[in-house]
């Protein structure tokens, strides 16, 4: 049976910079992976966009209605060399966090039923510390569970996502408003995410 796998960090922690090594480590070797990111994530499009310039078309989208499991049945038989899901080595999702529950239950049901490691990239909270509904289903479901780290600018780890608009910290908003579209976020310790909030 293969496994549901969530890797989470707090933003700069250099998620997309590990799914993208995971997909080139599989292609590598001639294996086939699928890559997808929810539809809500803009920044690129449909591309993975790391900060240190390597960048990825993804394979397919995930708007909020769609069924995971489904969606990747058909892209298997679409987009691989060798089609049919048996041949998909891995699917591979970046910003988890704006999946839906069901859709976190659907790739589940790909890597126990369908036997196709699914690994998630994403973040636990939001700007408020509140879950994400995508990643508090991962953090249920998921059968491994990895924090990728990164620091704040006081050296300690960053746990918390700062949000910034016009360089001021701000602590009001709707949960998602996407990274240098409306606003810029910075990784923050508890220590200097509280002394942010005041």
């Amino acid at each position: 049976m293969a496994k549901l796998y969530f890797r989470y960090g707090a933003m700069n922690s250099g998620k997309s910079t590990a799914l993208l090594q995971v997909a080139h480590n599989y292609e590598e070797r001639g294996q086939q992976v699928l890559i997808a990111k929810p539809a809500v994530d803009t920044k690129g499009d449909s591309t993975i966009v790391s900060r240190l310039g390597v960048d990825r078309r993804v394979d397919f989208l995930v708007t909020p209605g769609d069924d995971l499991r489904k969606l990747t049945h058909e892209r298997a038989n679409d987009s691989l060399i060798i089609p049919g899901i048996k041949n998909l080595s891995c699917l591979l999702i970046d910003e988890a966090q704006f999946l839906t529950r069901d859709q976190v239950d659907q790739a589940f049901e790909l890597a126990v039923l369908d036997n196709v490691p699914v690994l998630c990239y994403g973040i636990r909270t939001d700007f408020l510390t509140n879950g994400f509904p995508g990643s508090l289903r991962l953090m249920e479901l998921a059968h491994s569970l990895e924090e990728l780290k990164t620091i704040c600018r006081c050296g300690r780890k960053a746990m918390f996502n700062g949000r910034k608009l016009d360089g001021e910290f701000i602590f009001v908003g709707n949960q998602v408003a996407i990274d240098g579209v409306e606003v810029t976020y910075e990784s923050l310790c508890g220590v200097c995410y509280l002394n942010e909030r005041g």
